[in-house]
């Protein structure tokens, strides 16, 4: 793939960004203090923090969505005013978001063409869009249909239609934010070929992740925040795991948790013949069967978009199945509410944790008791014991070190990372016998997400039965004892973790079975 020099005329070449001294503050919080970042034409600069570390608040500050308190931000040399998200763009920099800011019933086209003149005012061109984006795509590797409606695409599709957004509109600089979450190993190094071919033709890159391993891989620095203050930057070269690690969380961390042989006991959750429809009407799961031990962790592989998410929704009562049986510690649960499930002490941590997760305008404390609000010891005769509550909110709070500026706070002014420990928190302290964990630590710091696959393992130990359904490899060789792996809503094979192989799993992930059983 040639390199070629795709910034617009018109578009500003930024040779050299700088933040100085920015600091932000919210009400209780102190999220940026004094903090110095800068990044080069063809460099990947990563970010690291742990959740709450400031990370988000510093790179919104560069696009437009927050105004700093103190600070500034030289372009080339020259200080900029960057007001808005149109001024960051206009001044070549351009942010993919950890949600994406698409529109699902438009176009990829229409998605890109979105608030850009046209050539053809009042109509927008979408045929001249759509040639520019084929060209696109051609010279990073971001194959991509424009005609394709948003609602159609996988997440890591809908991915590539952001990065092709922002090139569009002419970005020199571009902010990642978690950009690997959803590829598969294979496409994590077909995607770390796009981002050195973008470093080779004068972009520069902001890489945010919590998988250290890329950050080495692909960066040239590393600035590491913790608590809105910058610990360091740091040339990538001279780094190792453990350094990061130890920068963002002030003590050493094991990555690699020790998994204490469980004898397993009888199936508690088994899937069988299952089949169910998609949200586009397309069939989600094709006549999947699998079963979860007393004591045991399956870890469901794949990637995004090959019915995880439907999986997940058809055991906890969230979609109906269109035949199969679904049981729990052999009771059929096929056709049960959601509630009566949870009743049977199934939790359920679910993907989309805005949406299926939590109630963004309820504080922490109230989202804490979501799923027991109605029972002993929080309610007594219909009315709530704040008491008990506060008691029982302080305690997670503190368990799962969630950053909040108190209980009462808002769930929806937490960080991303800060929400999803909410959720795991309350989803964990249940006592639950099956736990279906849909990507438990996407988003999590490496200190949260050690904490929490060490209360995964406990869970197992004293004879929960987890479905683990995560695209982060990583995560399943550290906690499953045997991994199935889906491709377009079949079970492709079943395997065990001593046996299972990058490689294998890669192939099964991409639906090819010869060579990798």
């Amino acid at each position: 793939m040639e390199a070629t020099n795709i910034l617009p005329s018109g578009h500003t070449r930024i040779d050299h960004l700088e933040m100085l001294g920015i600091t932000k503050r919210f009400p209780g919080v102190l999220a940026n203090c004094e903090v110095d970042f800068s990044v080069k034409s063809g460099e990947v600069h990563a970010l690291l923090g742990e959740n709450g570390a400031g990370k988000t608040t510093l790179m919104k500050v560069l696009y437009g969505m927050y105004h700093a308190d103190e600070g500034r931000i030289l372009l080339n040399g020259e200080a900029v005013n960057i007001q808005s998200p149109t001024d960051a763009i206009n001044n070549g920099i351009g942010m993919i978001h950890q949600h994406f800011m698409l529109v699902e019933s438009l176009t990829v086209a229409e998605n890109v063409a979105l608030g850009l003149k046209s050539s053809r005012e009042p109509l927008t061109d979408l045929e001249m869009v759509s040639d520019r984006i084929l060209e696109l795509a051609k010279i990073y590797g971001l194959e991509i249909d424009p005609n394709a409606y948003i609602w159609q695409l996988s997440v890591g599709q809908q991915q590539r239609v952001e990065i092709i957004k922002a090139l569009y509109r002419g970005a020199a600089l571009l902010i990642l934010d978690e950009p690997t979450a959803v590829l598969t190993p294979q496409e994590v190094d077909e995607f770390f070929v796009i981002i050195r071919e973008m470093a080779k033709d004068g972009h520069g890159l902001i890489f945010i992740s919590h998988k250290l391993h890329e950050v080495i891989d692909i960066s040239d620095r590393v600035s590491v925040l913790r608590d809105g203050r910058k610990v360091g930057t740091f040339q990538t070269a001279d780094a190792t795991k453990a350094d990061l690690a130890r920068w963002m969380v002030g003590r050493e961390v094991d990555f690699r948790p020790e998994i204490e042989t469980v004898e397993c006991g009888e199936p508690r959750l088994v899937v069988r013949n299952v089949s169910c429809q998609s949200d586009r009407d397309t069939p989600g799961l094709r006549d999947v069967t699998l079963e979860v031990l007393e004591g045991e962790i399956l870890g469901i592989a794949g990637v995004s978009g090959n019915g995880q998410r439907e999986l997940a929704e058809v055991i906890t009562g969230l979609r109906e199945p269109t035949n199969g049986s679904i049981e729990l510690d052999g009771e059929d649960i096929s056709h049960l509410p959601p509630d009566a499930r949870t009743d049977r002490l199934l939790s359920y941590i679910p993907e989309e944790r805005m949406k299926d997760g939590m109630i963004k305008d309820f504080t922490v404390a109230e989202n804490l008791i979501l799923r027991e609000h109605h029972k002993h010891p929080f309610s007594n005769q219909g009315l709530l014991n704040l008491k008990a509550i506060e008691e029982h909110s302080e305690k997670l709070i503190n368990n799962f070190q969630i950053k909040t500026p108190s209980q009462d706070t808002l769930a929806k002014s937490l960080s991303g990372g800060n929400i999803q420990k909410v959720v795991v928190a309350r989803e964990l302290a249940r006592e639950p016998r099956v736990i279906v964990a849909a990507q438990p630590t996407r988003g999590l710091d490496v200190g949260a997400t050690e904490y929490v696959r060490e209360r995964l393992l406990e869970e197992r130990k004293s004879g929960t039965a987890i479905l683990l359904i995560s695209e982060d490899l990583d995560e399943i060789f550290a906690l499953a004892d045997r991994i199935a792996v889906i491709y377009e809503g079949q079970i492709m094979g079943i395997l065990e973790r001593d046996e299972a192989t990058p490689e294998k799993l890669g192939l099964l992930m991409a639906g090819v079975k010869e060579g990798a059983e």
